[in-house]
Parts: structure tokens; C-alpha cells; sequence
């Protein structure tokens, strides 16, 4: 099993291009709200942590915003709970999927965590600012104040750039991630 780590800029398309690959993807975004709406333990650890603004079952997005807006250290708090639960979820998923010749991994903080190894291949999606940005605001509630405070906890793009073994540049039509990501298997491969 090949393990591909999708890396670039917040709103840069990179759960897209994850899913674009057709292998097994997993989206750690989407297992951190699971842990929210079901993982009990989640929540008494969170609301231990931060009482003031952790109060419900299932946990609510608003809770976790307020918290981070707050106080910049609650992020790093938040971060610490739930990574190791998501690094679990992970393991599952990479055992589940161990026949399958690739898998994909859409991890906002892959290499701030140290969750990959050396042999993985890393993938840097590449978009434009303007468009990024504009994507942005078109989503439910995007707070400009909340991008800031995710953006400080990651290391900065040109790094993660610089680590990459390919780019795909997402200029948001089909046409171009696919293209990108035939080329990518295809030297994969060989």
C-alpha cells in the first residue's frame, strides 16, 4: 500500500483532489465532526479542558469556535484531544485499506503532527490566492479571524511545497486536477 498525503492551503481544493484520485481517502475534517456529534469521551475531555465553553453533547461547531476565538491556546488544546482520536480513526482506516495499492490522505495538520513517513508520497495542491479566497467566503460561516488562527498553527506553505515529491495545480475544473492526477500515478508506477 502506497499512502499519498495531500497537502496546501486552507480552501485550496484539497479534499477535492483527494477524492479525485479514486482510491480510499481518509478526511480527517470530516472524522474531527464524527468525534463532535459522537464520541462521548471527546467531549468530557474538551469539557474538562475548557468548561467555559464546552457544554453540550453532541458538541457544537459554535462551542469550538468561541473557544478558539477566545483564547489562542484553546486551538492547540483543541488540537491535542482530538488528533489523538482522529490518529486512531487513521489506523483503522490504513488497516482496513492495507490490500489496496494507494491510499489518500486529506490531513490539514499532516506534517505539523508528524504523521507521515518518509516513503509516503506527498502532494502539493497548488490554487490560486484570489480563488482560495473567494471560496472561502462563499462557505457557511467562514470567519476571516477563526482562518487566522488555524493558519498560525500550520507550517508555512513554501515548506510544504518544498516537501512534496508532485504539485497539482487546481485551477478548480475537473479537467486540470484529473489531468494532474493521471500524470501522478502514471510515475508512480513505474
Amino acid at each position: 500500500m502506497i499512502k499519498i498525503g495531500i497537502l496546501g492551503d486552507i480552501g485550496s481544493g484539497k479534499s477535492y483532489v483527494a477524492r479525485c484520485f479514486g482510491y480510499p481517502v481518509f478526511n480527517a475534517d470530516k472524522e474531527v465532526g464524527k468525534l463532535y456529534k459522537n464520541n462521548l469521551k471527546v467531549f468530557k475531555k474538551l469539557k474538562k479542558t475548557l468548561p467555559k465553553f464546552i457544554y453540550s453533547f453532541p458538541i457544537s461547531k459554535n462551542e469550538i469556535r468561541r473557544a478558539i476565538l477566545c483564547n489562542k491556546s484553546n486551538l492547540k488544546k483543541i488540537v491535542k484531544i482530538v488528533h489523538q482520536e482522529v490518529r486512531k480513526k487513521m489506523n483503522t482506516f490504513l488497516k482496513e485499506n492495507k490490500k489496496k495499492k494507494f491510499v489518500i490522505l486529506d490531513i490539514p495538520l499532516l506534517l505539523e503532527n508528524k504523521i507521515n513517513k518518509k516513503e509516503d508520497i506527498l502532494v502539493y495542491v497548488e490554487s490560486k490566492k484570489s480563488d482560495i479566497f473567494k471560496r472561502l467566503k462563499n462557505r457557511n460561516n467562514f470567519n476571516i479571524e477563526l482562518h487566522r488562527k488555524f493558519k498560525n498553527i500550520q507550517l508555512p506553505l513554501s515548506y510544504k511545497k518544498k516537501k512534496s515529491k508532485f504539485i497539482i495545480k487546481n485551477d478548480f475544473t475537473n479537467k486540470s486536477v484529473k489531468r494532474g492526477i493521471k500524470i501522478i500515478l502514471r510515475q508512480i508506477e513505474i
